[in-house]
């Protein structure tokens, strides 16, 4: 079984993070079987804060393996730079699952809610065009701490975290199922990010605990979440 991460700056990660990635890859590991699973993607960097490029290869997890880092993540990249991305990079990699985590960035600097759902459906179509058979996992958009002062923008989140529920629900299909995560378990902005936004250890334990836990529960893929301890 193939996985694909997809993702904004929160799923690829700064030079020196663990990134949720890597516990899921953890979970993975624990739950199917070193031999049992891939992490495929066109790229595997993190990004460099300091070159404002994502070409950083400093995770902060010695363990984690090349082959594991791989993913279709960017730094300030969201769904309308992903939708023509997908397809390539998911046909090549012969992906299988792909979680998703993509929205915030959308809303806050290209697209109301209304044109960021309109590239989800983008998204699925060319996800399925290239692989009929392959399953989505999406995550919400959690409000970051712009959200608390801003109410059209807490508000533009709102709006899209209900188009895309309707997204998934139009778009599921028998042959390529979408599933839609909830917003991870007593996740806090202030506790679980390191600046209202980006996951620190702990936020990275949840976002992936919650993509386990949609896998386990609804398809029978791994088992329930278990973080391991920080190498």
């Amino acid at each position: 079984m193939r996985f694909m991460f997809v993702g904004d700056s929160m799923t690829i990660g700064r030079a020196g993070d663990f990134t949720w990635r890597y516990r899921m890859w953890q979970h993975l590991g624990a739950t199917l079987g070193d031999g049992s699973f891939e992490i495929v993607g066109p790229r595997s960097a993190l990004y460099d804060t300091a070159t404002d490029t994502p070409t950083s290869h400093a995770y902060a997890a010695a363990d984690f393996p090349a082959h594991a880092r791989r993913h279709l993540a960017g730094w300030g990249e969201g769904w309308q730079h992903m939708a023509p991305l997908v397809g390539p990079a998911a046909g090549a990699a012969r992906a299988d699952v792909l979680l998703v985590s993509l929205g915030l960035i959308d809303l806050g600097f290209y697209t109301k809610a209304d044109q960021t759902a309109d590239n989800v459906r983008r998204f699925v179509a060319a996800a399925r065009e290239a692989r009929p058979a392959v399953r989505m996992v999406f995550l919400p958009v959690i409000p970051n701490v712009r959200a608390e002062k801003d109410a059209p923008f807490a508000a533009e989140v709102a709006r899209f975290n209900e188009l895309l529920g309707k997204a998934v629900a139009d778009l599921t299909a028998d042959a390529s199922p979408i599933l839609l995560a909830a917003r991870p378990h007593a996740y806090d902005i202030h506790r679980d990010t390191y600046d209202g936004t980006h996951p620190n250890a702990s936020g990275e334990h949840r976002l992936a605990g919650e993509f386990a836990a949609v896998l386990h529960q609804a398809w029978g893929i791994g088992g329930p979440y278990r973080p391991a301890r920080d190498p």
